[in-house]
């Protein structure tokens, strides 16, 4: 899904660096913090996904404001996209979350709604901007996941970039069975110390190829090449005490994604 000319050029870091992008929720140009998203792609409409609490500017459990300063709620959500035809690059574009009359212009998921914390947003504002969407399709080989296994949250911990805009990968461990939903819900526990910034973060189960890579129809990977697999979305911590967070798992991405009119 990735452009070739543009993929040619990618030579000294991993792809996943740039797909996903950092965001800043902004109300009336007036930056109240900074995440993460990543764009995914249905049929010719590409949306950015993130957590419902960053454009809500709310805690999505307590509904707190999240900026407790100045109570902000965002209206319009700057991402900084991939300059196109240009490797390490970045501009800056800017959707808007609500409408003239402030109904909240993202998608949320079909059955959960509000209790979902990821939210999908439509791009129209793409001009000489690079997409590198994320495949949510079921093509991909699965590599084999259990409990303690490494995986990688990659985002903007406290807005921090390398290179201008490269994401900074921060590793972790599943902590909960994967094949089981957490609390009744389409959640896997990882144990990561992940902060702030990095909400709305693709989290991967990456395998640069060093080792051996099992997958799940019991086959091996054996020849030095790298594989992922794209797990969900972070969406923060159970509570400020731990280093346990909350993924939403990809399989409800692709249901929200799914039911978009």
């Amino acid at each position: 899904m990735i452009n070739e000319s543009y993929a040619n050029m990618i030579s000294n870091f991993q792809v996943q660096s740039i797909q996903s992008l950092y965001i800043e929720p902004r109300f009336n140009g007036q930056k109240l913090s900074s995440a993460t998203g990543f764009v995914v792609k249905r049929a010719d409409e590409y949306f950015v996904i993130t957590n419902r609490h960053v454009v809500t500017g709310k805690h999505n459990q307590t509904n707190e404001y999240l900026c407790k300063k100045t109570a902000g709620i965002p209206n319009e959500l700057a991402i900084f996209h991939n300059l196109k035809d240009k490797n390490g690059g970045w501009v800056e574009r800017v959707e808007p979350l609500t409408t003239y009359d402030n109904w909240p212009l993202w998608y949320e998921h079909p059955t959960l709604g509000a209790r979902a914390d990821f939210v999908a947003v439509k791009l129209a504002n793409l001009g000489n901007v690079e997409l590198l969407p994320y495949n949510l399709d079921l093509s991909e080989k699965v590599i084999k996941l259990g409990v303690t296994d490494k995986v990688s949250v990659v985002g903007f911990p406290f807005g921090k970039k390398t290179a201008g805009g490269l994401a900074i990968w921060a590793t972790g461990s599943v902590a909960s069975e994967p094949k089981y939903d957490h609390d009744g819900l389409p959640i896997l526990l990882i144990d990561c110390r992940s902060r702030e910034g990095q909400s709305g973060s693709p989290v991967l189960v990456y395998r640069s190829g060093s080792d051996m890579t099992y997958y799940e129809d019991g086959s091996m990977l054996v020849n030095g090449m790298p594989h992922f697999n794209f797990l969900g979305i972070y969406s923060g911590r159970i509570n400020s005490e731990s280093d346990l967070g909350y993924v939403w798992k990809a399989s409800a991405i692709r249901e929200l994604i799914a039911s978009i009119q």
